[in-house]
């Protein structure tokens, strides 16, 4: 007979198998090639490649240009990980509610950004922000305020990249919550409504306890993709203006595909890599302490 941790490997096995080929496999190799000099010259020769140590994390450690994109990625995070999420709980509640009408057309709406190219909305919203012939800035006109250069103002660049981001990504998340809404027993707020507690009552003390685990998987898998943040800025600014919305990869990009340094592009990647571990685990301790509360 099979022991039952036996057999719980033998099942896991091909998902680990392809977990170690397509995620442990690169990892590794981008952590080698980073302690190389690996660049244009070594790809036509691989006699020019040399082994360099830490010393591409040194240089980008004493990069003005890695710090500017480390604190642009971190404020595109900060700003639009809680943004996200409360648009996405917030429609994900509008959907729920019981004096909602319209629904699936609503949800299908809502959710349509999600599927849509970046980089086709992108071009889209590069005219709607445009300064002289953009929409939004004739919409400002008619209550009395001068246009404003979004994506040509450093002041403005990065808002407006967090707010597309937030409206492109929002409805992802909101079918999630949707989804733990409606698994919430009826009977706590009938026992609620009972007690005499309120709306936002009901809400504190009832929708939010019990949609902890569907939070916490949200907050993980928001922070994961807003880290990686490339499409918007290509598209949108290519990093400008003033290099404001220069994010990490994006620099990991022009190192690697612009100036051919490869070795410096994969010390810039495992270092963003290293950044997602360590958040994602102070969120997950986070979580687990809470939860021992």
């Amino acid at each position: 007979m099979i022991r039952a941790s036996t057999a719980g490997w033998i099942f896991a096995a091909p998902a680990l198998t392809v977990i170690a080929l397509f995620f442990g496999l690169p990892v590794l190799a981008a952590f080698a090639l980073s302690l190389t000099d690996f660049d244009i010259y070594a790809l036509a020769d691989l006699n020019n490649l040399r082994f360099v140590g830490f010393d591409n994390y040194l240089g980008l450690l004493q990069d003005r240009l890695f710090w500017t994109a480390l604190g642009n990625t971190l404020y595109f995070v900060l700003v639009g990980v809680p943004l996200s999420i409360a648009v996405s709980l917030g429609a994900a509640l509008l959907l729920h509610s019981r004096l909602g009408s319209f629904k699936p057309f609503f949800r299908t709406a809502y959710f349509a950004p999600v599927v849509t190219t970046v980089v086709a909305v992108a071009v889209i919203w590069r005219y709607l922000f445009h300064t002289r012939y953009g929409l939004v800035n004739w919409g400002l006109s008619w209550v009395g305020i001068d246009p404003i250069d979004w994506l040509g103002d450093p002041t403005w660049a990065m808002p407006t990249i967090i707010l597309f981001a937030v409206w492109k990504n929002f409805g992802y998340n909101m079918i999630i919550f949707l989804a733990g809404l409606q698994s919430i027993p009826e009977d706590l707020y009938e026992a609620a409504r009972i007690d005499g507690a309120s709306a936002v009552r009901q809400f504190r003390h009832v929708t939010l306890p019990m949609l902890g685990p569907v939070l916490f998987l949200v907050s993980i898998i928001t922070l994961s993709g807003y880290f990686q943040l490339f499409a918007e800025p290509y598209v949108m600014t290519r990093g400008g203006p003033m290099q404001s919305t220069v994010s990490v990869l994006y620099l990991m990009y022009e190192q690697g595909f612009m100036w051919w340094n490869l070795g410096n592009a994969s010390a810039v990647a495992f270092l963003l890599f290293v950044l997602m571990i360590a958040t994602t685990s102070a969120l997950m301790w986070f979580a687990r302490r809470r939860g021992a509360e």
